[in-house]
């Protein structure tokens, strides 16, 4: 089988996806255009040669509307020959992106392809593209209806007894971790600049002096009547911000990478997607990371480090439990909580740091996981070469 590969990675630092954000003023095509130019310039490859651009982006409205993935390739100066198309898996959208990159080129129909993920959430808040409803048979099937992924996480944190306290010192760890990444340098191979935002130099939404116990101050953000049982536990602290941001990774056939005279850095080893509980809605992770491990052939001692993306400290925590996995390796440089969760970004986010952090740390095989909006989640494997 010819190996799909990744020869080149790159996201830009994430900006608070609100008015006054250091991002808040670019426009996500111009965002998104930045990482494709990148991507390809640091291969030196004719960008001819894509066949395909794969983006992931959620809110797809407003300023990122109209098949913003063709506007971006375009915008970055690709050749009007190579293609591109949008697609939505909600939180996973450009992890998807990836995977029908890597399927593609695992399948002989690509040999060079970019998968990339963007989302401007100050120009297109959430739930800017939600329908006003879902359409009769799925009132039928779902009478009660489902809740927002807020409540979703309080009932996460319900059901695997997770208590305030250790949410909260979850989160604070996840800033500390990005903290002394960004010190030590950690970021530098992955992080290329906004020539928009020239003072963004550090993702905007870490705060390196987060405690525990400043935390704990803050008031529950999604407390209503329609649970009176619940008690209450997930706010801003624990949940991730709202940004802005984009990501990209160039993926080859290892044949077309070894003729180009270009380094493969990394090979998609395993990819896995399931749906769950759409009430739960943030679990799929859990089954996601068992199907995947199983058709790879593989166990969670197998894997060197993991990025598990921190919608709400929840989610990674109660897969911690479930998976048996070893905190030490999971998110090593800070997740969400403190980098942000620019929807359409984060999968090839996540992805580009994973890549990074087996390189610096010199492992060979790590996972990504994230949940997904509707009771979704995807799962990959890579490993190092």
């Amino acid at each position: 089988m010819n190996d799909a590969v990744i020869v080149a990675a790159v996201r830009t630092p994430v900006g608070k996806g609100k008015a006054g954000g250091a991002l808040a003023a670019v426009h996500p095509v111009d965002l998104l255009a930045g990482v494709l130019r990148t991507v390809v310039a640091d291969t030196g490859i004719d960008p001819a040669l894509v066949d395909d651009v794969i983006v992931g982006c959620v809110q797809q409205v407003g300023d990122q509307s109209g098949n913003i993935a063709r506007t971006a390739a375009l915008a970055a100066g690709l050749p009007e020959s190579v293609p591109a198309t949008t697609v939505n898996r909600q939180c996973g959208s450009s992890q998807q992106a990836a995977a029908f990159a890597a399927q593609g080129v695992l399948a002989g129909a690509y040999d060079v392809v970019i998968a990339a993920g963007v989302e401007s959430m100050s120009a297109i808040p959430l739930g800017s593209s939600r329908p006003a409803n879902r359409g009769e048979r799925h009132a039928r099937r779902y009478p009660e209806g489902l809740v927002n992924q807020g409540i979703s996480a309080e009932l996460v944190a319900a059901q695997w007894k997770l208590d305030r306290a250790e949410l909260d010192e979850f989160s604070a760890e996840s800033h500390r971790r990005a903290a002394a990444a960004w010190r030590a340098g950690d970021f530098a191979a992955e992080v290329v600049a906004v020539p928009q935002a020239p003072g963004l130099v550090t993702d905007e939404t870490v705060r390196p002096d987060t405690t525990a116990e400043a935390l704990a101050g803050l008031r529950p953000s999604f407390r209503t009547a329609d649970f009176p049982d619940i008690d209450w536990k997930i706010t801003p602290g624990n949940s991730s911000p709202f940004t802005d941001g984009a990501s990209a990774v160039l993926i080859m056939s290892e044949h077309r990478a070894r003729s180009l005279g270009v380094r493969a850095r990394a090979r998609f080893h395993a990819f896995s997607v399931v749906g769950d509980d759409p009430l739960l809605m943030l679990t799929g992770p859990i089954p996601a990371t068992a199907k995947v491990l199983a058709r790879a052939g593989m166990t969670i001692g197998d894997l060197d480090a993991y990025e598990v993306n921190e919608a709400f400290a929840p989610v990674p925590l109660a897969w911690l439990r479930e998976v048996d996995a070893d905190p030490a390796r999971l998110n090593v440089r800070g997740g969400a909580i403190a980098l942000g969760h620019a929807l359409g970004s984060s999968g090839t986010r996540l992805l580009v740091t994973l890549l990074n952090v087996l390189e610096s740390t010199g492992g060979r095989f790590g996972l990504q996981t994230m949940c997904e909006a509707g009771g979704m989640a995807n799962a990959t494997i890579i490993e190092r070469l």
